[in-house]
Formats: structure tokens, sequence, C-alpha cells
């Protein structure tokens, strides 16, 4: 009915919507009765888009039936996404570019986030917003994330906000100029106080304070975001990425807390309680950076990341090399087994004491070998986090 009306919109007004309601009524009363073709064209609009997506669900579900039986993925896939807002350009100023969403999806994301104040979004904002609040969902303590390109260049894990904040801001302070900060709890008046005394172009969290609003205001053009309060973080669901005539479907990655039911000790050395602790904060930061990932960590704070590399052991190199706090006694989270005992002597020259890897290299003896020559500590979680 609701496709035959929307058909027919020159001469038939179709409400889909209960929303539309008090349009369509204050139109007739304003009209005489009367609905003007540019409003039947709005809502017949919405009105197939409503139809589509109702047809879409049916036969995704359908197409999901194999002898019965339902498959996770379906022989074809049709997705119902709404436009948010148009962007003012897209990754670069030569390309155009548009924001669009899920409707009804309750996880809260940076699609179902409401923007305070400041500048409008850029496609990088949303991008490296989503960067952020994925990250710091990982943590079930008062964290902070910063971001920068999609990588986080500090995390840290604080009594309360501000000192998360800064201990995150110390891991790579002249990263964290121009980055992301993302919560996972309310931004209190103190902490809004040292955001505002540096250059950021998002701050995103679940609540803020009054007095944190009115100091983040001062800096007009901060986008600061508020997200759904932090209740049930990661529903699992899909993770789409465009490649050129098509798309790749995956589960996302959500887990990172499981990886240690059953870790193994692999080394003559046990982790201590601290190390062991450092290494499944270390953890959950490495799936969250680029691969080949490298995360040096210490009492929950991050020391120096190494991200994106095509060489493993370049990538603990750079860890080290970014460290603004001494090395010494920090632990090691790699998203990959290491190919080559290289990475564990590097890591023993800037004093790690242990690490953490999926392990399941030919040549996982050797670094096991190197582990045990360097008196670290090793574990093998048998689960690998590449992030492309």
């Amino acid at each position: 009915l609701l496709r035959a009306a929307a058909k027919n919109y020159k001469y038939v007004t179709v409400v889909s919507s209960p929303e539309d309601y008090k349009t369509v009524i204050n139109e007739l009363k304003k009209n005489k009765g009367s609905i003007s073709l540019e409003t039947n064209f709005r809502l017949a609009v919405k009105a197939f888009s409503y139809v589509a997506r109702y047809d879409a669900a049916i036969s995704n579900f359908l197409g999901s039936l194999d002898g019965g039986q339902r498959t996770k993925f379906p022989f074809s896939l049709t997705l119902h996404l709404e436009k948010q807002m148009k962007l003012r350009y897209g990754e670069n100023p030569h390309q155009e570019g548009a924001f669009y969403i899920q409707p009804g999806i309750e996880e809260p994301c940076i699609s179902n986030s409401t923007q305070l104040q400041g500048k409008e979004l850029s496609l990088n904002n949303i991008y490296d917003a989503d960067a952020a609040l994925e990250t710091v969902k990982e943590f079930s303590e008062i964290a902070c994330v910063i971001v920068k390109h999609n990588n986080p260049c500090g995390v840290a894990l604080g009594e309360n906000p501000l000192q998360a904040f800064l201990k995150a801001k110390e891991c790579d302070p002249e990263s964290a100029f121009g980055g992301i900060v993302a919560f996972n709890t309310e931004v209190d008046e103190s902490t809004a106080s040292e955001l505002s005394a540096m250059f950021l172009e998002v701050v995103i969290a679940p609540a803020y304070t009054e007095k944190a609003l009115y100091l983040l205001s001062t800096k007009t053009n901060l986008r600061v975001m508020r997200t759904p309060p932090f209740i049930n973080n990661k529903k699992g669901g899909f993770d789409f990425k465009k490649v050129v005539g098509g798309a790749l479907i995956q589960d996302r990655d959500i887990r990172a807390d499981e990886d240690f039911n059953d870790f193994k000790v692999v080394t003559k050395r046990q982790p201590t309680d601290e190390e062991l602790q450092a290494l499944k904060f270390a953890w959950k930061v490495c799936k969250n950076v680029k691969s080949n990932a490298i995360v040096l960590a210490r009492d929950g704070q991050t020391i120096g990341i190494g991200a994106g590399q095509m060489s493993r052991v370049d990538s603990v190199k750079i860890a080290a090399m970014k460290a603004r706090i001494p090395t010494k006694g920090a632990v090691l989270a790699s998203d990959a087994f290491f190919p080559f005992r290289d990475g564990i002597d590097e890591a023993a020259k800037s004093g790690i004491t242990a690490i953490v890897q999926p392990g399941g290299s030919v040549r996982d003896k050797d670094t096991i070998s190197a582990a045990d020559e360097h008196e670290m500590a090793m574990i093998f979680t048998g689960i690998r986090h590449f992030r492309h």
C-alpha cells in the first residue's frame, strides 16, 4: 500500500511515520485541506525508503537460509544507510564526501553521538573519533585514548579522567597536538581545563559536567561530542571494508579480554602479577593499532607505540624510539607473531621484561629461546589481531 501510494504521489499524500503527522496536519490547516506537491514528493521518497528497508530485511533473512539452516553471510546483502550529513569534503579537499549511518544502533558509537559544539565534523574527524572511541571502549576502568591518523598515540588508565588524560598525553605529547581524545567516563572541570589548554580537533565522551562544557566552549572550534551511555559497549555485528567493485565483510574483532582465558606461558620465567596486568592492558591497546603493531606499556600507560610498519622489528624499534618515558621494566604487546628472534632481541635492548604475542610462527622455538636468554617472561595467546 505504501509503495502504491508513493508511486501516485502527485495525487496521494503517503504518511509512513508518525513523526510526520504534525507536519501534514499543520499544512492541511494552513492550505485549507490541501498538501503541496513538494511535501507529497518528500513524503513519497521517505515511504519508498521505508519500504526498501523492509524489503531488504526480508531479502537478507531469506538469502541467509541454506537448506533450511541460517548462514552468517547471505548470498546477497542489501544495506540501508541514511544520510546524516554532507561533509565539507572527503579525506582530502579535492574529494567530496558525506556521512551515512545505520538507523537504530543502540551501542554507543560515533554514528549515534551528538555534537555539542564546534566546527562541522570532517571525514577524518569522524574516522579518527571512531577509532578513539572503539579503543577506549575496551576498558572497564577509567580510561583516555588519544588518536592521530587513526592510530592511538597515547592510552592510559587513571583514578580520574584528568589523570588518565595526562598519562595518555605523556606517551607522545607531540603527536597528541591536534589529536582526537576519547573518554569512557564523564569529563569534569579539571579535565576540561587541561583539554582546553591545548589544540585538539575532537573530544568525545559519554557525559560532561556543566562546568566542563563551559570551559570547553571557550575553544569555539573544538568539536565536543557526547555518546550514549556506555552500557553493553560492543554487541558484535559485521565489519565492512570497501574495495573497488566490491566489499569485504567479516565479524567485528571485539574480543580481547577472552584472549587471556587460555593463554600459555612459554618461557622459563612466569610473568609477575604486575607484568600480567600490564600485558593485558598493552594487548587491548595493540589490538586497535594498525599492523604491524607493537605497544610498550607499564602501570596502565602506553610508553611507546610502533604502528603500521611493514617489518615487525621496525615497529619494535619505532615504539622504543617514540618512548618519552624510560622503557626499562616495561612490557611489550605484538598483534601477531614474531617471525624471527630479532624483535625479541631489540625489545631486550630497551629493558622490556615481558611479552605477549599470539605465537604460531615456524620459528617460535627461536623467539622463546631469545626470551629465555634475556630472562623475559613471554605469553602466547593463540589469537591474532591484525588491523588494516
